[in-house]
């Protein structure tokens, strides 16, 4: 019997993702990007919650292991945007708690305020090298979203009121129902971990690389018309 809390309503896809998670930066400029191109803008969107590793790991995720990420992921999905750290090293987010915090306070807007929100920080973080982690890059790009209330959102981080949510999250992330960052939940009970990826890696995470064994992005295509038709 399918989770129904993991069961959103048709035309909604529920995604698990961390900001500091490259192959969910992938698979949310995929999932941005498939619904674009298939003019489902209007019949598909997407319920950003929380994978947060650092949670489910109990520390921060270690730069060496992000940075070991980059090149590699880089030439799968170019367009979704990369680089390497170029702020300074004090400036590197220890947390991206806030962030993710944000995600969820959006939804109080809309769905698709929270996606704009989630995208843009992901490709703050990914390649322009900005703290996600600090109250006033978070609203900057709420308002660079043109779409984020920007006084709304900011009410909602002084208060905490999305906090719980975020808790809440990572204890269903800490189940056997979420696999990984990201994963996909659709409304027939459908699940895509990690979509599309095969993946392993060569030596200890932040002292090795990621070595890819298959990639089919055409998955997205399945994905996004499944939600579009059920």
């Amino acid at each position: 019997m399918a989770d129904a809390s993991l069961t959103p309503p048709p035309g909604v896809i529920i995604v698990f993702s961390d900001i500091w998670c490259s192959f969910a930066h992938i698979a949310i400029h995929r999932l941005h990007a498939t619904r674009k191109r298939l003019g489902l803008e209007h019949q598909v969107t997407f319920d950003l919650r929380a994978f947060p590793l650092e949670l489910l790991n109990d520390a921060p995720s270690p730069r060496p292991g992000t940075d070991s990420e980059v090149g590699r992921m880089a030439s799968m999905e170019p367009e979704a945007g990369w680089q390497l750290w170029q702020d300074k090293d004090w400036l590197y987010p220890s947390t991206v708690l806030p962030a993710l915090e944000a995600i969820q306070a959006a939804k109080e807007q809309s769905l698709s305020a929270s996606e704009q929100l989630d995208l843009g920080l992901r490709k703050a973080f990914w390649a322009q090298s900005r703290c996600v982690s600090h109250r006033k890059v978070i609203l900057d790009v709420a308002a660079e979203t043109g779409s984020v209330d920007v006084t709304a959102l900011a009410a909602a981080l002084d208060d905490g009121r999305a906090r719980s949510a975020l808790m809440e999250q990572a204890a269903v992330s800490r189940t056997d129902r979420v696999n990984c960052s990201p994963h996909l939940f659709l409304s027939d009970g459908a699940d895509y971990p990690n979509p599309g990826i095969e993946v392993r890696w060569e030596g200890d995470y932040g002292i090795g690389f990621p070595v890819i064994e298959s990639d089919d992005p055409k998955i997205y295509d399945d994905i996004l018309l499944k939600a579009a038709t059920e």
